[in-house]
C-alpha cells in the first residue's frame, strides 16, 4: 500500500500538520524534527512533491514562469515554448498569471519560493522589482524575458523594441501616411518606451512633426485598443494610420474602425506588434512586427538552466531582431 502523510506522522511521533509544514517549508520546525520527518519519508518512499527533495538540498527540476496575462496569445505562445524547451532539458514549469497586479506578483513569488523552484523566469508586466531583488539576494536564479532592467542582476532575452517601433512607423511613412497615431501599453514598461522612441525617431527622420495627441496609453486588452481607437477616430482630424504596440490592441482598433464604418486599409491603415495567431485570422489579416517568440522562449530557458547547474555565472543580455510582416491591414494613404 502506498505510504501516506499519516504513516509518516505516526512513525515520526508528530502531527500531520507538522509533516505538511516540513514538506512545504513553512512554519517553525526544529532541525531535528525536520530531519526525522524527511528520513522517514525517504525510507517509506513517500514523494508528495519535488519539494521534499529540495529540502534535502537537491534540485527540484522545476522553474517558475511569471506572466501578466495567459489570455494574451503572445504570452500563451511564449509560455508554450518555454515549457517545451524546459521539458527537453528535464524541467517542469509552474506558470503564474499575475494580471499585472502587484499583490498577485508578490503572492506568486512567495509561493514559488515555498515550492523551492530552481529558478524563476519573469515576463513583461512584472512590476514588483523589490520581490525579484529579494530573490536575487537569496541567490535564486532569475531570468527576464521580453523585458530588461539594468538595475536587476539577471540575464534577459528580449526583442529590439526600438527597431520594431521604427520599422512599423517607417512602413506607414513609406506608404505616404503622415498622420500616424500610436497606441501603447503602460509607459512604465520598457518595451513600450522603446517602441515609442523608435516611432518618434522614424517620424523625425522623415520630417514629420511629432503630435502628442496621437499618442494614447491603454491597457493590454482588445477592449483597451477599441476604446483608444474610438477616441482617435472620433477626433476632428483623425489619423490615417495607427500603430498598435501589440496585436490585441490592433484588433481593438480594427473593431473601433468597423463600428464607425471606417474601411481598413482603404481609409485607415493598422499595424500591430507580436505576430500572434490573431494577426493571421484578423479581418483583414494584420500587418505586424513579429517577435521571434519560439527563439525567445528557448533561449531564456537555456540561460536560466545554465545558471541553475552552475555552467554560467555571468549575466547575459540577449537581444533578438524583430521582423515586419506585411499583410492586408496597411495600404498607401488614400488620395
Amino acid at each position: 500500500m502506498k505510504p501516506t502523510i499519516y504513516d509518516i506522522a505516526r512513525l515520526a511521533g508528530v502531527s500531520t500538520a507538522t509533516v505538511s509544514k516540513v514538506f512545504n517549508h513553512t512554519g517553525r520546525i526544529s532541525d531535528k524534527t525536520r530531519r526525522r520527518v524527511l528520513a522517514i519519508s525517504e525510507e517509506l518512499g513517500y514523494r508528495p512533491s519535488v519539494v521534499a527533495s529540495a529540502l534535502t538540498g537537491k534540485r527540484t527540476y522545476s522553474i517558475g514562469l511569471l506572466i501578466p496575462d495567459l489570455a494574451n496569445p503572445f504570452f500563451a505562445e511564449l509560455a508554450r515554448h518555454v515549457e517545451d524547451r524546459a521539458h527537453e532539458l528535464g524541467y517542469n514549469v509552474m506558470i503564474c498569471n499575475t494580471d499585472n497586479d502587484e499583490s498577485k506578483e508578490l503572492k506568486y513569488v512567495q509561493l514559488l519560493r515555498q515550492k523551492s523552484v530552481d529558478g524563476i523566469i519573469a515576463a513583461t508586466g512584472v512590476k514588483n522589482d523589490a520581490a525579484l531583488k529579494e530573490l536575487i539576494s537569496h541567490q535564486v536564479p532569475i531570468s527576464l524575458i521580453a523585458r530588461n532592467h539594468s538595475h536587476l542582476s539577471a540575464s534577459s532575452v528580449q526583442v529590439d523594441d526600438y527597431a520594431g517601433g521604427y520599422a512599423a512607423a517607417q512602413h506607414l511613412i513609406g506608404q505616404g501616411h503622415k498622420r500616424i497615431a500610436i497606441v501603447l501599453e503602460n509607459l512604465r514598461i520598457t518595451s513600450s518606451k522603446e517602441r515609442l522612441r523608435g516611432y518618434r525617431d522614424a517620424l523625425n527622420d522623415a520630417g514629420i512633426p511629432y503630435d502628442p495627441t496621437f499618442v494614447l496609453e491603454s491597457d493590454f486588452t482588445i477592449e483597451g485598443g477599441r476604446q483608444a481607437g474610438g477616441r482617435l477616430l472620433d477626433a476632428a482630424e483623425p489619423p490615417s494610420a495607427v500603430f498598435a504596440c501589440n496585436d490585441l490592441l490592433a484588433i481593438g482598433v480594427l473593431q473601433a474602425a468597423k463600428e464607425r464604418r471606417v474601411h481598413v486599409p482603404e481609409q485607415l491603415s493598422v499595424i500591430g506588434f507580436d505576430n500572434t495567431i490573431l494577426a493571421e485570422i484578423a479581418s483583414p489579416p494584420l500587418t505586424t512586427v513579429a517577435q521571434p517568440i519560439e527563439a525567445m522562449g528557448h533561449q531564456v530557458v537555456d540561460l536560466i538552466v545554465d545558471e541553475i547547474v552552475g555552467k554560467s555565472t555571468v549575466k547575459k543580455r540577449v537581444v533578438l531582431m524583430p521582423e515586419l510582416i506585411i499583410r492586408s491591414s496597411t495600404a498607401p494613404v488614400a488620395g
